[in-house]
């Protein structure tokens, strides 16, 4: 009979798990993960995750209907928020440098009950990204197949079920490559990386010859009362909801609201810091990779936004339903480019999928390795060190998600699930500081507590912004998260039954393994 007490009351919640011990869980035999990534593949990897469909599109929409040129500022504004909470996450991975990101983070500062739930947080947007993202992959394949005149049929009859099978090969491909190693996964999609950002660029040298600066008068529009029509209860945001408040249109308001529909442009960045156990010298390298990736994307997006709006009239981008970069090179008489950026968004999805479904993985498997999920889950192949199991069940539930149903409703959970992680890595950076200052730091924050405060207060603004049937869906999500702990995780924790002992931190270097 087991001797180790357990403990009782609602006191365990907050029990943590110690630094040293989630260290010492990297080493692992059966359950440890291959240190096999440098800077370039960071760097990549965060440009592969941020840079998808979205370029072509998010800024012209908000545009249209928000900031009109403005949308400039818009992308620096929404690059300052995400810089704020990626400073956050670069201390963090270089302090704890293992597998789980904001899930591990948590679990070290704020304790087991909130690891817990925003793991699940995780879960969802990883999850609802990968089978979004894939089913808009195989919607720009039938596009682009439509372009060369090839007549393909999206969908297959299987019994009384359509499978969209462009989703379902896709994620079945990037399962069979996550599985055979992170290192092959990552060189792969370090050359879809590169061609879509030379797709981009490629857009922007053409999109410049057709610039005219009469377009970006008046920089900031005046602002005015949104269309009629889009005050519904469970489409406004829950600021607007609680406030009472009109939606604004244009005006600096409308800057700033352009500004939270462009932040999720950046979302991605913390499903990179899921890989810091698999990054060689992660105390360095992960800070400057996520960093050096972020850079990278912020110049893409502010200078597709200065041709967007210098190509065509913000108000002409507003009379179309859903206006896209395309859109601007149509009316500007090049619909050719439309074919390009087509091709563009196909293999810019290509890659936001794999890390996504990389991230998934990687988050499933360290709530498994604490015990909060089943721990056969967290078992690594003995040869390529890659967590096998969790990955196979992973890709195929986002397959069957991808290619049976339709997704598209579910798309702004990514976003809410994102920001709730963003919020707590903030207040943790500031917790952990005062916990264990002991900790050696490769990155720290500058001028803590003030900028994590201002990063965590951001955030929530922007969560605020999302609508309320978002968060409607979002508290049905955590209600049955809640439930799932207390029948299973809470009794199971490696923590709660005191296997957690502290073991003395392995040192961390360049070489494929701790030591």
């Amino acid at each position: 009979m087991s001797t180790v007490p357990k403990a009782r009351g609602l006191g365990t919640l907050w029990r943590t798990k110690s630094v040293e011990s989630s260290l010492a869980d990297s080493t692992g035999p059966e359950n440890g993960l291959k240190r096999s990534l440098g800077v370039t593949d960071l760097t990549l990897m965060g440009i592969a995750v941020a840079v998808g469909a979205g370029i072509f599109s998010v800024g012209a929409n908000a545009a249209a209907n928000f900031a009109g040129p403005g949308v400039t500022l818009s992308f620096l504004l929404a690059a300052v928020t995400c810089g704020l909470a990626i400073m956050c996450y670069a201390e963090f991975a270089s302090t704890i440098p293992v597998a789980g990101s904001a899930y591990t983070f948590t679990y070290a500062t704020l304790g087991e009950f909130l690891a817990w739930i925003i793991g699940w947080d995780l879960i969802l947007e990883t999850l609802t990204g990968a089978a979004v993202l894939a089913k808009y992959w195989g919607i720009y394949l039938s596009t682009v197949f439509e372009g060369f005149g090839l007549d393909v049929p999206a969908t297959l009859s299987i019994g009384p079920l359509e499978l969209s099978w462009a989703p379902f090969v896709i994620v079945a491909f990037f399962t069979v490559l996550l599985v055979l190693g992170t290192q092959l996964s990552s060189r792969v999609g370090s050359v879809f990386t590169v061609i879509k950002v030379a797709i981009v660029l490629f857009v922007i040298v053409v999109g410049f010859f057709f610039v005219k600066a009469s377009n970006y008068t008046p920089f900031v529009p005046e602002s005015q009362p949104r269309p009629a029509g889009e005050g519904d209860v469970w489409t406004q945001s829950l600021f607007s909801f609680v406030s009472g408040a009109e939606p604004a249109q244009y005006g600096v308001f409308g800057l700033l609201a352009g500004a939270s529909l462009v932040f999720f442009a950046f979302i991605g960045f913390d499903v990179v810091a899921t890989s810091a156990e698999e990054v060689k010298n992660p105390q360095k390298t992960m800070p400057r990779g996520i960093f050096l990736g972020l850079a990278i994307v912020t110049v893409l997006y502010v200078m597709v936004s200065i041709v967007l709006t210098g190509m065509v009239s913000y108000r002409d981008l507003a009379s179309v339903e859903a206006p896209t970069l395309a859109t601007a090179f149509e009316l500007v008489g090049v619909g050719w480019a439309a074919q390009v950026i087509a091709i563009g968004a196909l293999i810019g999805l290509t890659t936001v999928i794999m890390v996504l479904l990389l991230g998934l993985a990687r988050i499933v498997f360290s709530m498994a390795r604490d015990g909060l999920l089943p721990r056969w889950l967290a078992k690594t192949s003995a040869v390529r060190k890659t967590p096998v199991r969790v990955q196979v069940i992973a890709g195929v539930l986002v397959a069957l998600i991808a290619g049976f149903t339709d997704v598209g409703v579910l798309e702004e959970m990514i976003n809410i699930g994102t920001l709730s992680a963003f919020v707590l890595v903030s207040i943790g950076v500031i917790v952990l500081r005062r916990t264990r200052p002991d900790l050696p730091r490769a990155f720290r924050v500058p001028l803590s507590p003030v900028l994590p405060i201002l990063s965590a207060v951001l955030c929530v603004w922007l969560m605020f912004n999302l609508t309320t049937l978002t968060w409607a869906r979002f508290a049905v999500w955590l209600v049955i998260g809640v439930v799932v702990y207390f029948a299973y995780g809470r009794r199971h924790s490696r923590v709660g039954l005191g296997e957690d002992a502290a073991a003395p931190a392995p040192a961390v270097d360049a070489g494929d393994r701790p030591r």
